[in-house]
């Protein structure tokens, strides 16, 4: 094999490890008075919206939003997934919007019909953008599956966390921004 295709191999391979790894850690957001937390960007370039009508930021500003990147063939992605779930039926009467965003390391998982499957499989009932082109992916400058981003009820990103884990942390943030915004 040459230098090139050995190059190339390896850096796929380091891409690949870091793309869907559990022990990416959390950057939060510190907003300042001189330096607010940024404006969420908008869901771009959605092929088609499944538990639901398409969903909007603007549309969704005075509510916490919970923005989940994920792919259904991640192990990582799967193992959040409960949580996920649990943050969505515990505090959706309470203000919280879940959207995932379905967004595919593989070229089957572009299918709609193996996204439709599953959704149903898992018994994810809050809304999922299928995000084929990596529009919204790229619009929120995402590197990773899992990758969690709230927004408050200003629309801003003011946490983040990528990978499994810090459960509680993220729990404790949804309940801070549930609780300021009343």
């Amino acid at each position: 094999m040459n230098k090139i295709a050995s190059l190339s191999t390896l850096l796929a391979a380091c891409l690949f490890a870091a793309s869907c790894s559990p022990s990416v850690q959390a950057d939060p957001v510190s907003p300042t008075a001189s330096s607010p937390a940024p404006v969420a960007p908008e869901f771009r370039g959605i092929d088609q919206w499944l538990n639901g009508p398409p969903q909007t930021l603007a549309a969704l500003r005075g509510k916490v939003v919970l923005v989940e990147f994920w792919t259904y063939s991640c192990i990582n992605c799967v193992r959040v997934m409960p949580h996920i779930k649990d943050w969505h039926a515990k505090y959706r009467d309470q203000g919280l919007v879940v959207v995932g965003v379905h967004t595919p390391e593989y070229g089957y998982e572009k299918k709609l019909s193996n996204l439709q499957a599953a959704v149903k499989r898992f018994g994810i009932t809050y809304p999922v953008a299928q995000d084929n082109n990596y529009e919204t992916w790229n619009a929120y400058g995402n590197q990773y599956w899992p990758a969690l981003y709230l927004i408050d009820a200003n629309g801003r990103v003011v946490y983040q966390h990528f990978g499994e884990g810090d459960y509680d942390t993220t729990e404790a943030k949804i309940r801070s921004l549930l609780a300021t915004r009343k």
